[in-house]
């Protein structure tokens, strides 16, 4: 779609400082204590399934993501830029987001969804994000009432300070699917989570 390329490019240039924004201010609220413990940083990685070509559909907004493997079924709400140029971040716990400065999920380019691993101390949206494992499938469903199929490929834990910053936001040749949340161990001063826990996925079926 006409301008989706830029959006993507936006997203990558810009937003280093944007998903330190959402590991300083999007792991829960000044008061929260660690929803867990903390969770391994090795990467689990696996090689999409060959396809006759990439799968890719037209802009819809999501409304819901549901992953079922960790019982997730959550509305979704836009996340924009603020004024400093971050990403916003859920007000609360729940529901997570949808980056709208990125391809909406199925469309060409990286799609990206966040939210809160807690809230107050009590678990939030992706509490349990951690747990996902390479094969698990994560559906979107959009406005148009079309349904976006991901397959999981990818997970990993990074410090916010080498946060994969150009896998996570720049261009694809496929659709695919980012799911970020906090991670790692909690460091009470700061009130914040060390880490970022992200799972990439591709689109592997639409409905």
């Amino acid at each position: 779609m006409p301008g989706r390329p830029a959006r993507a490019r936006l997203a990558a240039g810009v937003l280093a400082a944007g998903l330190g924004a959402l590991a300083l201010t999007g792991c829960g609220s000044s008061a929260a204590a660690p929803a867990g413990a903390a969770t391994e940083t090795a990467t689990t990685t696996a090689s999409p399934a060959p396809t006759g070509g990439p799968l890719v559909m037209s802009a819809s907004t999501p409304v819901r993501v549901q992953i079922p493997s960790i019982g997730v079924d959550s509305e979704l709400m836009d996340l924009g830029l603020q004024d400093d140029g971050t990403m916003q971040v859920p007000a609360e716990g729940f529901p997570a987001g949808w980056f709208t400065e990125a391809p909406t999920p199925g469309e060409l380019g990286p799609a990206v969804l966040a939210g809160h691993v807690d809230w107050g101390g009590s678990p939030g949206v992706f509490s349990e994000l951690r747990d996902v494992v390479v094969g698990d499938e994560i559906t979107v469903l959009r406005e148009d009432s079309s349904t976006a199929v991901f397959r999981v490929v990818e997970v990993g834990q990074y410090p916010k300070d080498a946060f994969p910053t150009a896998a996570v936001y720049g261009d694809l040749d496929h659709a695919g699917l980012r799911v970020i949340t906090c991670g790692g161990d909690f460091d009470h001063a700061a009130h914040s989570y060390l880490d970022n826990t992200v799972v990439f996925a591709d689109l592997v079926a639409t409905g």
